[in-house]
């Protein structure tokens, strides 16, 4: 659908929240500003008004008696009236003012100028009781603070508070961790305040609003496993990304990093359940992310897929990250088959923080450091604006293989080069990386009723990784392009090298519309990858070569729009709304000599015939209700999506959970549809690559769905991919220290869209098939394609065990366990075209079967020790991947099985002052490496000993030990 389509919709939406919010809301009592009573007042005294008053609302007043003048008479006919307007009568006549704390309405005198004459009006004093809303308890310890400025105190053990400001005014901030800021703008005169502190269970770390569109709740209240890691957690992982943060606390979330594998190495392929990227969908603030421009066509976990870019968020702008391990495209659409990840931002107003970082390996190599900044405003009257900006920067490390002699190619002429390069000039590692980031997150009061939200974010991140390195006996220069006529020729190192960027921008408005509840919301998203190939050259040019090229790139764009409704009616939650989605991807050429002839040597630029501009757009419609009476949940959603280039989808879920022993124990069991479109990447991707595949290293292209060629193998028009997800677990909490969880899954995914391997020639010299004859026009040695071929089913158990604040001596120890076991089988045939299997031709071999049988661990469990003991807090770590399994693609004797192992993780931390810690991570500390590739005899398997670590298959890289420190300055 054209874009001016989208933005009528939007404008359409917009509009119709306007009338809706035309007509008005009533009945709430949130506030007295509009709030009405209807009540008689005939001669009463004050205090018989404030009793009236609270009978009839759920406001009660907080007065000191002697400033009530007794003799002041309050009149108010039989009218309905606001309540601010009838206190407003009321100050009138008594000089009284009103200021409302939640619930409970202060009462203070007016100064007079005779009062004010006693002394000089340079400072007041504002003082009151602060207690918990919930059971009227004193708080003790509540932060009572000017805002933007250090004047402030601590309320007392009875919860009591006395502050002196200077000046006339001041807006103060009333601040307790669990519990809602409270601002009040405070004047002379205010003494005796009473305040109810209301929970805030956005601030708590077991409570989370992904998996429901209704109030949020605890992860053990859920009906589906849940889990909810704050930001502090996450960076004492000592990790330097998102994704490896979470792939270092999630037990059944896989992240690990990549090598030599073109633009993938620079953005790492993450899931859960070892499901692919594209089966996991990740929100923002609740909202979705749009996906990366890139497809993973190389040979690492994940090939054929396309995934949100992780590493573009950065974690500084992250107050949690949500974790939902379930099944919910019936709630939130397409790619939500494994479960959903929801990603959000700081609320902050009132803090600075500064950090700076920086770690190596203890092999001297992949040196990094970085700053960030994160500060708040206040906005308004209960408005804030959060913004982050960070740069890190990383250097590539090198665990190439050193085997001193070549297997792979004849090195005859050349043994001394050889002799003094005994890893063959290879690069095997982490890139090098820059990264920028500036992310924001903004809220704005409209009326009582209604705020603005908006929050977004840019990305740039520059990225060099290395191919292989062209040997002097494996590519000739004959025409001096790397040396010149007089130098001993010593081969070249292609680099790969990108420009990414991500954009992230989302605008809302939540309001209350007579009892419900109402989200209209745009959320677009921008993922733009450009390639550079650098020390290469284009052997077509001769001599005219040059040795750096721009070979394309590619860009996915989206726009969102929804509506959201829900209310609550006594036990009953109901909801529904609407999504209209716009996507747009695009594959832009590079410059000629990219592409010309053979192209650039390593990798070819994207040539004009393979250009694409696309787009699509689909809707959604969704219901989802839910009954809670504490006892028992049940819920249930249906969703009905409609695509204008594959068609229709209907998703559905139930789910329950049943408390038999009140919080104790919790039982819980969901089943669901879901389903996952096909990426327009994947429907539209061409391309060249020079790759290493069954021991040829070849150009090797990839025809898209549309393509003469695919279509005369009678490949089918990519569809959806269809899921049938069940899973049932038990939580106890013997006491609120004490939680465990357990929960079985089994998802099965049908038409699951694949990428094949390579199709080539029949390896008869004598012939020339119509398959091959078409493979030499395009200058390729063999095809692959996306096609829906099989039906997979993926089981486990996932188990979450902590016991937190122990005492152990003077300080606190932390105990948290987690474990994930998943297996996933290929339940079909694999569903070959006709004309491929009538010819011998296999599509899906048993080295890309691995990829997702095997190329993720099949277990994670992970231990954490924390302690604290007053301003010093460490942690101990234990993470043991399990094993993965390497398939040759004909030979079972050359499959290769990597053994789990354990890393061990430590982080001490050291509060240096009121501002100010210092902390240091040792990552890896045993210096733990994956096992060795074994060759079995075959050089092809490590490319002649140039791989000495497995790069198809991967538990957690290959770094080994990582030193880093933290320095963190936070301001009020």
């Amino acid at each position: 659908m054209p874009k001016t389509s989208t933005r009528l919709i939007f404008l359409g939406l917009i509009f119709s929240y306007s009338l809706l919010a035309a007509s008005g809301r009533e009945g709430k009592y949130d506030n007295i500003k509009n709030t009405k009573v209807s009540l008689v007042l005939e001669e009463a005294t004050i205090v018989q008004a404030f009793e009236a008053i609270e009978k009839l609302t759920p406001f009660r007043f907080a007065y000191d008696i002697h400033d009530v003048d007794a003799d002041v008479r309050i009149n108010n006919p039989k009218q309905t009236i606001l309540l601010a307007d009838l206190l407003l009568k009321i100050s009138e006549k008594s000089q009284l003012k009103f200021k409302q704390i939640n619930k409970t309405i202060n009462v203070y005198k007016v100064r007079t100028n005779v009062d004010a004459a006693d002394e000089p009006r340079r400072h007041f004093k504002v003082s009151g009781k602060i207690l918990n809303e919930e059971d009227g308890l004193p708080l003790a310890g509540v932060s009572v603070r000017v805002s933007g400025s250090q004047i402030g105190i601590i309320s007392d053990t009875d919860g009591n508070f006395e502050l002196t400001i200077p000046g006339k005014t001041a807006r103060i901030s009333i601040s307790y961790v669990g519990f809602e800021t409270i601002k009040l703008d405070a004047e002379s005169s205010m003494t005796n305040l009473h305040i109810e502190m209301k929970t805030d269970l956005q601030s708590l770390n077991d409570v989370v609003v992904v998996g429901t569109r209704f109030n949020p709740r605890s992860v053990l209240d859920s009906p589906v496993p849940i889990d909810n890691i704050s930001s502090q957690e996450l960076e004492a992982t000592g990790q330097l990304t998102l994704d490896q943060m979470i792939n270092f606390k999630m037990q059944s979330f896989n992240a690990s990093q990549q090598t030599v594998s073109d633009a993938t190495a620079h953005f790492n392929p993450a899931d859960l359940r070892g499901l692919g990227p594209s089966r996991t969908l990740v929100l923002i603030n609740g909202k979705r992310k749009n996906p990366s421009a890139l497809v993973y066509i190389n040979d690492t976990p994940g090939k054929g897929e396309v995934g949100v870019d992780m590493q573009s968020i950065p974690i500084e702008a992250v107050e949690r990250v949500e974790i939902l391990r379930d099944g919910a495209s019936a709630q939130y659409g397409s790619d939500a088959i494994a479960g959903v990840i929801n990603i959000i931002l700081k609320e902050e107003a009132e803090q600075t923080t500064i950090k700076a970082f920086s770690g190596i390996t203890t092999k001297g190599d992949g040196f990094n450091y970085g700053f960030s900044a994160n500060t708040g405003f206040d906005l308004l009257a209960g408005g804030f604006l959060n913004i982050t900006t960070s740069y890190k920067q990383q250097e590539y490390t090198n665990r190439a293989g050193k085997p001193g002699e070549d297997k792979f190619f004849d090195e005859e002429g050349f043994e001394e080069w050889v002799a003094e390069n005994p890893d063959l000039g290879m690069i095997v590692g982490q890139p090098d990386m820059s990264t920028f980031d500036v992310f924001y997150n903004a809220e704005v009061p409209l009326n009582n009723h209604s705020e603005l939200y908006s929050f977004g974010g840019i990305t740039l991140r520059q990225g060099t990784s290395f191919a292989l390195y062209r040997t002097p006996y494996w590519v000739p220069d004959p025409d001096h392009i790397f040396h010149k006529d007089d130098e001993v020729y010593k081969g070249f190192h292609p680099t790969f090298e990108t420009d990414i960027s991500d954009r992230t921008l989302g605008l809302g408005i939540r309001s209350e519309i007579r009892e419900w509840d109402v989200d209209i919301s745009a959320v677009s998203g921008t993922n733009t990858v450009a390639y550079h190939i650098g020390e290469t050259m284009n052997p077509t040019l001769g001599r005219q070569s040059p040795t750096r090229f721009d070979a394309g790139g590619y860009q996915f764009r989206n726009l969102i729009n929804n509506i959201d409704l829900f209310r609550r009616i006594d036990n009953f939650n109901i909801g529904f709304g609407s999504e209209f989605r716009t996507e747009l991807f695009e594959a832009f050429a590079g410059e000629e000599d990219s592409y010309q002839g053979g192209g650039s040597i390593s990798f070819p630029g994207i040539r004009p015939a393979d250009e694409v501009d696309e787009n699509r757009f689909n809707v959604g419609v969704y219901t989802d209700v839910e009954f809670d009476n504490k006892v028992i949940l049940v819920g249930g959603a249906a969703r009905f999506e409609n695509y204008d280039d594959f068609g229709k989808n209907f998703t559905w879920k139930f789910n329950a959970r049943y408390r038999p022993f009140g919080e104790l124990v919790s039982l819980r069991a969901s089943a669901s549809t879901g389903f996952r479109a096909p990426s327009l990447h994947q429907i539209h991707l061409s391309n060249v690559q020079t790759l290493v595949s069954d021991g040829t290293i070849s150009n090797q292209g990839t025809f898209n769905n549309n393509s003469p060629i695919i279509r005369e193998l009678e490949v089918p028009n990519l569809t959806q991919e269809n899921s049938l997800n069940f899973s049932g677990g038990i939580t106890l909490q013997p006491f609120r220290k004490l939680e465990f969880t357990c929960d079985y899954y089994d998802i099965r995914v049908n038409n699951r869209i694949l990428f094949t391997n390579e199709i080539g020639s029949d390896g008869n010299p004598n012939t020339l098939t119509a398959l091959e004859d078409t493979l030499k026009s395009y200058n390729v040695t063999s095809l692959k394609f996306f096609i829906n071929a099989a039906d997979t089913r993926t089981k486990g158990v996932d188990g979450v065990l902590s016991y937190k604040e122990i005492t152990l001596g003077s300080g606190l120890l932390d105990v948290s366990f987690a474990g994930n076991l998943t297996t996933t089988s290929i339940e079909s045939a694999i569903r070959t075209p006709d004309p491929l299997a009538a010819s011998g031709n296999e599509i899906f071999n048993r080295k890309e079967q691995a990829r997702i049988l095997s190329a993720r661990p099949s277990s994670k469990f992970l231990l954490a020790l924390d302690y604290g003991l007053g301003k010093l807090s460490t942690g101990l770590r234990f993470t043991r991947f399990g094993e993965v399994t390497w398939r040759h693609a004909t030979d079972p004797l050359k499959d290769q099985t990597y053994s789990s192992k354990i890393i061990t993780d430590i982080s001490i931390n050291y509060k240096l002052s009121q501002l100010a810690s210092f902390g240091i991570s040792i990552n890896n500390l045993l210096n733990v490496y994956p096992d060795e590739i074994d060759a079995k005899g075959d050089p092809l398997t490590n490319l002649g000993g140039r791989f000495r670590y497995a790069w198809e298959v991967n538990q957690f890289g290959y770094l080994g030990t990582v030193i880093s420190a933290k320095l963190s300055v936070n301001f009020k």
